[in-house]
């Protein structure tokens, strides 16, 4: 008698939101890509579920900010030529384990698959490693460099664990909105909590592309300590502002909905096409300069100028978390250097008796009040003032402030300087 046959097993496939996770993940720990943009790009083009984008979101973003602990955690397990894709993929199966909450055997058989079938680790390795892996003891002063653990100390004195453990949590989402904006995203679903600089805290109920607000010019994306390098100018209504190494022109948009008369100057020309699309949606309108302000510009002084200098990012690591495992102090000097000259021109193009914001959503005193200092040691003809505007929480520093990045809201130094009359 012939036994029947038994179906043969075949592995359940990787979840989608796992795979996508790993591979963001691996380009962006090799220095090739950062996260936000690696992140976004790969959900476009996958389409997945709004649970599986929210669970790919929470690996990438999770695994970074938490790197340094789960690597400690990990250390023990591997040995020191473990290849740097084994190496991202235990990371990210890691803080699913730690971080998440999803059952242990079911971390280990999600990641043992992906490992065979992306070919991207040894199965066998993948199973032994998460089924030991526990947490290390640690605190969110650890998963910072020492150095920066240190600024941030000296910056933030008794509020500095909060600041640190915040810069772990999940990035909220920030809209400003207008009364019609919060109206329609209630009415679709999404909840509004008003937050500080007058900037609404908001989850949404469907994509933000997707939402009426958004496409009606009703939203804008924006941190509260963003938009108070804004608020720092003052009342811009009907005035000329020269918005300096504007960027995406997200400012930009911002002073313009203020009534200002803005002509935004950055090096790159691409990102004024940006801007240019996102104040056509705002209904709103602005000049563009592309120019490179290490140089003299060659424009009209204006009695308001803000220059939102480049910077190293250390006020933003809740949502850019790859910047702490790549900066160094290094790093930090060489965007002081830059910052200098940037400043040197942007006093250039302040009209007598105007005002100059200078911001960096950077906490380290060499790019904030250190910059200025010596700023105002070689331009006698410019003080600093009292900066007004600024609801988010914030502390001294030297001739400006720094906000508090707790609660969502990002770091920023923010000086207000006022040249003498002619």
């Amino acid at each position: 008698m012939t036994r029947p046959s038994t179906p043969s097993r075949r592995p359940v496939p990787p979840n989608p939101a796992r795979d996508l996770g790993v591979r963001v993940l691996m380009r962006v720990m090799a220095g090739d890509a950062f996260a936000a943009p690696a992140l976004d790009a790969a959900l476009a083009g996958a389409h997945l579920s709004a649970r599986d984008a929210g669970l790919a979101t929470h690996l990438v973003y999770g695994t970074l900010r938490r790197h340094a602990s789960l690597r400690a955690a990990l250390a023990p397990l591997l040995s020191a030529d473990t290849h740097p894709k084994v190496w991202t993929l235990l990371l990210a199966g890691t803080f699913e384990k730690l971080h998440l909450g999803t059952p242990a055997h079911a971390v280990v058989s999600e990641y043992v698959n992906l490992a065979r079938d992306a070919r991207l680790a040894p199965p066998g390795l993948v199973n032994a490693v998460l089924r030991r892996v526990e947490p290390v003891p640690t605190s969110p002063a650890a998963e910072l460099p020492g150095w920066l653990a240190d600024i941030v100390h000296d910056a933030y004195g008794t509020q500095a664990n909060a600041v640190m453990a915040s810069l772990l949590e999940p990035q909220p989402l920030w809209l400003s909105l207008s009364d019609a904006g919060v109206a329609s995203l209630v009415a679709e679903g999404s909840t509004v909590t008003p937050g500080p600089q007058g900037v609404d805290r908001v989850e949404l109920a469907r994509p933000l592309r997707e939402t009426a607000a958004y496409t009606d010019g009703q939203a804008q994306p924006i941190n509260p300590a963003s938009l108070a390098c804004v608020a720092a100018l003052g009342d811009v209504q009907g005035a000329r502002v020269l918005d300096l190494a504007g960027g995406a022109g997200i400012k930009a948009a911002m002073l313009a909905a203020r009534g200002a008369a803005v002509t935004s100057v950055d090096v790159q020309a691409r990102k004024h096409a940006a801007a240019r699309r996102n104040l056509r949606r705002l209904g709103l309108d602005a000049a563009f300069v592309t120019h490179d302000l290490t140089q003299p510009l060659d424009v009209e002084p204006a009695a308001l100028v803000l220059l939102d200098a480049p910077c190293t990012g250390t006020g933003t690591l809740r949502s850019h978390p790859e910047i702490k495992l790549r900066l160094t102090p290094d790093g930090v000097r060489a965007a002081a250097v830059l910052q200098t000259q940037l400043l040197d021109t942007a006093a250039a193009v302040v009209a007598p008796g105007g005002v100059l914001v200078y911001s960096v959503c950077s906490v380290t005193p060499e790019e904030g009040r250190n910059v200025i200092a010596s700023f105002l040691n070689t331009h006698p003809a410019f003080h600093a003032e009292a900066v007004p505007g600024v609801t988010v929480p914030h502390v001294p520093a030297g001739p400006g402030v720094l906000t508090v990045p707790t609660d969502g809201v990002d770091g920023f130094f923010i000086a207000r300087l006022r040249r003498a009359d002619a």
